[in-house]
């Protein structure tokens, strides 16, 4: 609980970054964890002149499980999903600020594909080697830093080693707290709440509310940590289920900006602000893998084995079903004009090339406003660039010419 303390402090300040600044500090501390963490591969494998068995050692499922090899791996994909399920819903909310779609695809295939992969053997590579070394296997790294410090009698060159190490990695988690839960939890509630909570508003109440759920209980055992990474895939997978329905086959990936930014006679203000399809199917996708989550974090072992097999398949049913039943229920029960999009290119969205491929009416001030970001950061509102000789036209979001005679 002191550590929480601690890192609550350190990372409030950085609060009070803007979303579209985090490009720099997000930079620094990825590669400063980078460094220490190949430091910390190399210093290992220099030291124990290898890998201890842990790394090419197979396991054999033992005779008194309950379960099968294919069962216990369809838990870890499950699980491994889980821990990326909350990125994954929450990704547009910082891709908006790419400048290129390609740019967050790219970022984002070779993160989890390559950077992701390399990490996860660096750290395997890291964890066999100092079992060598310390006749021990140590997962997390905050362990294995203090068995350093210790193995080295405190002196000052085991003292600093370490400080280095834990402070890179200490700043990588902090900006990744930060964005991943602080900041994205403000943007869900700035969007809920737009007259009263911006979004570092929001942010700050998301950080507050972390001291009620007591993180520092969620890792002191690496079960109790494991099922709590698997809970993700329980409800994210579904509210995803809903989005990918609901985007790529019912709107086809095409959507009224206009309509986006008013309450009145807005294709998306459905009921009173509410779409009343996504609730059931939201709950229909979860509800069957509930009880598994819950047998599973209270150690009831004796549970009906069902319960636990459609939760090590959480993320792939809960999909499946959100996707399914928000299909059909809104074929029976259809949104407002589905697939339609703006004829007039209003916000100055797209370059009058792009905007001729997509069908729409460019907008005559596009090349101007081509940089331009309305309430990019969503703490103040930024209009268009006004330049000189020139007036904002409020119903166009543009700016128009003044004439001589109007001046």
């Amino acid at each position: 609980m002191v550590g929480f303390i601690v890192f609550w402090v350190v990372s409030f300040p950085f609060l009070f970054i803007r979303p579209e600044r985090f490009k720099k500090p997000f930079f620094f501390s990825s590669l400063g964890c980078g460094v220490a963490m190949v430091s910390m591969m190399i210093w290992s494998l220099s030291v124990a002149r290898g890998v201890g068995p842990v790394f090419y050692k197979s396991q054999n499922v033992p005779e008194t499980s309950r379960w099968s090899i294919s069962w216990l791996m369809m838990a870890g994909l499950n699980q491994a999903i889980g821990q990326k399920a909350a990125g994954m819903a929450n990704e547009s909310d910082f891709s908006r600020y790419a400048n290129s779609r390609w740019a967050f695809v790219l970022g984002t295939c070779s993160v989890q594909w390559l950077i992701g992969i390399f990490v996860a053997l660096g750290g395997l590579v890291t964890t066999a080697a100092c079992q060598i070394i310390y006749g021990k296997i140590y997962w997390n790294p905050p362990d294995l830093m203090m068995v350093m410090m210790d193995n080295g009698d405190g002196s000052s060159a085991s003292r600093v080693g370490v400080f280095f190490l834990a402070l890179a990695f200490t700043f990588a988690i902090l900006f990744q707290n930060v964005c991943g839960n602080a900041v994205a939890g403000g943007i869900d509630l700035a969007g809920i709440f737009p007259r009263y909570i911006d979004i570092r508003r929001g942010a700050i109440i998301t950080f507050t509310a972390a001291w009620i759920i007591q993180p520092w209980q969620l890792i002191n055992k690496a079960a109790t940590f494991v099922t709590v990474l698997s809970s993700f895939s329980v409800f994210l997978a579904p509210l995803m289920g809903v989005m990918v329905a609901d985007y790529f086959f019912i709107r086809h990936q095409k959507i009224k900006l206009s309509h986006l930014y008013r309450p009145e006679g807005s294709d998306y203000w459905y009921t009173h602000g509410f779409n009343w399809r996504v609730i059931p199917c939201w709950i229909a996708g979860w509800a069957p893998t509930i009880g598994g989550l819950i047998v599973s974090a209270g150690g009831m072992s004796a549970a009906p084995a069902a319960l636990f097999q459609l939760y090590y398949t959480a993320f792939f049913t809960g999909f499946s079903i959100s996707f399914t039943t928000f299909y059909a229920v809104t074929y029976f029960f259809p949104v407002t004009d589905p697939g339609s999009f703006d004829a007039y290119d209003e916000w100055a969205t797209f370059t009058p090339k792009e905007a001729a491929r997509l069908g729409v009416i460019p907008n005559d001030n596009a090349e101007e406003l081509v940089n331009t970001r309305f309430g990019a950061s969503g703490y103040e509102r930024q209009g268009p660039k006004v330049l000189k000789g020139q007036e904002l036209d409020t119903e166009k979001a543009a700016p128009v010419e003044i004439s001589e005679k109007a001046k």
